[in-house]
């Protein structure tokens, strides 16, 4: 281990996730876009997560309901969309375009040949890639006339969605797939559809889609350094390990913006290195009582490390 390395133990990594993680009592947040810009981005794929995420950070946490739906439904200030690992995220609003551009665009490249391949292996020709651009047109076209739909709406709009094919053919995962259901996630990661108001309560898995607004075109490896600028300020440090299984970038993209953003290198408990932003290796001080650790299945500060064993020991 280099002497030189500023050293940061498990008792200052906790105090930093109960300051900046809004944990801490004094630390609460004022609403919902004050939580998702502290933690960068909360856990969406179960829409009650996000809930209860910011439920716990919030200063009044009986406004959750009302504030969450406003910021992500009626101000439109958060968004639900796509981002690391092809998992759903619901993120600040501006900063879409730098998740679109660091994370989902090689993930939509993916996701679309993937599609391509499952759809047209066993379809005697009949499905194809050109057949499938027109059924996304006519399906994009009619969402734009709706503002909002359903995947049901849309399919009484352009019947073909209904169309279905044999995933895994011969293998023992075979199953049936329908278009609408794999086109819409596609269409979600590629940034041209986005999740609106869900049906039903808070705690409903089905959404509304909704046309979404253009992404500013950004260079990658300019938006990778400003995610993961933003990420280590509010939760590191973090390893290498830590940090690909986060961004789900490849190692060698985690390293390239390390260096680019200047990141400076500490000493982590069992002879590990992290990383923090340039400055922030000092103690950040005492968050002070109360305040707890949380563990819901996919709270963002639990989620957001590899390896965990400090936040929570395995014997626990």
């Amino acid at each position: 281990m280099d002497e030189q390395r500023w050293h940061i133990g498990v008792a200052e990594r906790r105090a930093r996730l109960a300051l900046r993680h809004r944990l801490a009592g004094a630390r609460r947040a004022s609403d919902p876009e004050e939580v998702a810009g502290s933690l960068v981005a909360l856990h969406g794929t179960d829409p009650a997560t996000v809930y209860l995420a910011v439920g716990a950070r919030l200063a009044e946490a009986g406004r959750t309901v009302a504030e969450l739906d406003r910021a992500l439904y009626g101000d439109g200030t958060l968004v639900r969309m796509h981002g690391m690992r092809h998992t759903v995220f619901v993120f600040p609003t501006g900063l879409a375009a730098v998740v679109h551009a660091s994370t989902g665009l090689a993930i939509a490249a993916t996701a679309r040949a993937k599609l391509i391949k499952d759809m047209t292996t066993g379809s005697d020709g009949r499905l194809t890639e050109e057949w499938l651009a027109e059924v996304e047109a006519s399906a994009l076209a009619a969402l734009t006339r709706r503002g909002q739909a359903t995947v049901n709406e849309l399919t009484g709009d352009e019947p073909r969605l209904r169309e279905q094919f044999t995933y895994g053919a011969g293998r023992g995962y075979e199953s049936a797939h329908t278009l609408s259901s794999r086109l819409m996630r596609v269409l979600g990661v590629e940034g041209r559809v986005v999740r609106g108001r869900p049906l039903g309560s808070w705690t409903s898995t089905q959404f509304r889609w909704a046309v979404a607004p253009p992404y500013p075109e950004l260079p990658a490896g300019e938006a990778q350094r400003e995610l993961l600028r933003r990420w280590l300020t509010a939760c590191g440090p973090a390893s290498e390990a830590d940090l690909k299984w986060w961004t789900g970038w490849k190692v060698t993209d985690v390293r390239r913006a390390l260096v680019a953003i200047g990141a400076e290198a500490v000493s982590l408990d069992g002879g590990v290195t992290g990383y923090v932003v340039a400055g922030d290796a000092g103690p950040v001080g005492e968050p002070g009582a109360p305040w707890a650790a949380l563990l819901p299945g996919l709270d963002p500060t639990a989620m957001g490390w590899q390896e965990r064993d400090w936040y929570l020991a395995p014997s626990l």
